[in-house]
């Protein structure tokens, strides 16, 4: 098989690594990918805003798979158009991929299917702030509608600060463009957990969950990013509460959009808060989170181009997902001054004997290649990810390797799995 990967960044990377452990795989494709991917597929240009471009692409490609990563191709249709060509392609349609791509849907769809998530407001003009914001107690979170690279959620600790948030994303002063609604969101306190499935519009899979650390700070503090860590354990849910996720969030979501008339097939992620009042969905994903996808699919020892393949046709019921059993943790390391403004084009060294540490693997999310020398390309530039019998040995692993790591102002955080260590102690 040839399979084509859409995307550039570290969940693209591990989609790649996870792919080509497949013996059914012959040749990877990864357009447009980056340093890091180039490694272990060929890569070729596009720009992933361009619906076209992306479907020349697999035109002169012809894969026989094509998975999307990032979630901007999903909400442009490059699955419909794709299809529509008659290509193999996993990832939702357009329709189905709002979920995502729209807050405001995702929470009135939550709603109409009783499926529990936090009270909220959705606005779609700035004077309707002042009296919808009287609804809710502080603190009070306020999304931006749209996508937001994981950017658009601020936690806000007055009703002041969260009027003059909601302003700043309806005039585009805090996103760098405005936004047709806001959403006002009661504050939900607990853990969150990141719970993916696969789905093929009927049947759903559950993939191992993981947690991430989405604050650019040491003890959770800090504006929010992509996600600077993340780690996946067999005791982070235990069966009896991943079965009550999947009853009551996970089928529901996928049967709901079914009835709805638009069927979802992909990765549903559903982030959870973890409250006092049982689980609540944060937010939908309609893709492969990073740097979830880093930890998970280490743990995967069954043939991810089979599950994608079922998800496509139909019969994910058939296929069965096998785990390692132990854990998973990955750290990334960013650019000084992520998520605000960074400077890149410095040159990454250590790779190779970090790479040399037991269990590790070395995905990169932003680098670039410079004749033989790769260079920090982005926000979030790699992550060392591990696999290991318990977290302790996995984060061990993954720190050591980050330790043999160098680019000018690295940065990452050093207490990546601190609320489950703490619960082992």
């Amino acid at each position: 098989m040839k399979v084509l990967i859409l995307g550039s960044g570290g969940r693209e990377h591990a989609l790649a690594w996870a792919v080509k452990r497949s013996k059914r795989v012959t040749e990877i494709v990864c357009a447009p990918g980056n340093g890091g991917i180039a490694q272990i597929a060929r890569c070729v240009p596009v720009d992933l805003k361009d619906l076209d471009a992306m479907v020349h692409v697999a035109d002169i490609e012809q894969p026989d798979l094509t998975i999307v990563g990032p979630e901007l191709p999903l909400s442009l249709g490059i699955v419909d158009a794709m299809q529509r060509r008659g290509f193999r392609v996993f990832g939702p349609t357009r329709a189905a991929a709002m979920l995502e791509s729209s807050k405001g849907f995702a929470k009135r769809f939550l709603q109409r299917h009783n499926i529990p998530t936090a009270n909220y407001a959705v606005c779609t003009k700035a004077d309707e702030l002042e009296k919808a914001i009287d609804i809710f107690r502080a603190p009070i979170v306020v999304k931006a509608d749209g996508l937001a690279a994981g950017k658009g959620v601020i936690i806000c600790p007055s009703r002041q600060i969260a009027l003059e948030a909601a302003h700043g994303l309806f005039s585009g002063k805090l996103l760098g463009e405005p936004q047709h609604q806001v959403i006002l969101e009661e504050f939900l306190d607990g853990e969150e957990i990141s719970f993916l499935c696969l789905s093929d519009g009927t049947h759903v899979a559950p993939l191992a969950p993981a947690q991430d650390h989405k604050r650019i700070g040491e003890g959770d503090t800090g504006p929010n990013t992509g996600g600077m860590g993340v780690y996946s354990t067999d005791t982070l849910l235990d069966a009896a509460m991943q079965e009550w996720i999947m009853h009551h969030i996970a089928e529901p979501t996928v049967q709901g959009m079914a009835l709805e008339g638009t069927p979802f097939m992909g990765v549903l992620y559903i982030g959870l808060m973890m409250t006092a009042r049982g689980p609540q969905v944060l937010e939908f994903n309609a893709r492969f989170g990073d740097p979830e996808t880093q930890a998970i699919l280490l743990r995967l020892e069954s043939d991810l181009v089979d599950a994608l393949e079922a998800s496509i046709d139909g019969r994910l019921d058939q296929v069965e997902l096998r785990w390692t059993p132990g854990a998973s943790a990955c750290v990334v390391a960013s650019s000084s001054g992520y998520p605000g403004s960074y400077k890149t084009g410095f040159p990454i060294t250590g790779l190779s004997t970090a790479a040399e540490v037991p269990g590790v693997q070395i995905f990169h999310s932003g680098s670039a290649r410079l004749g033989s020398q790769l260079m920090t390309g982005g926000g979030r530039v790699l992550a060392a990810a591990a696999a290991a019998p318990s977290l302790q040995e996995a984060l061990a692993r993954a720190y050591q390797a980050m330790a043999e790591i160098q680019f000018e102002g690295i940065y990452f955080r050093r207490d990546i799995g601190h609320r489950a260590l703490k619960r082992t102690q």
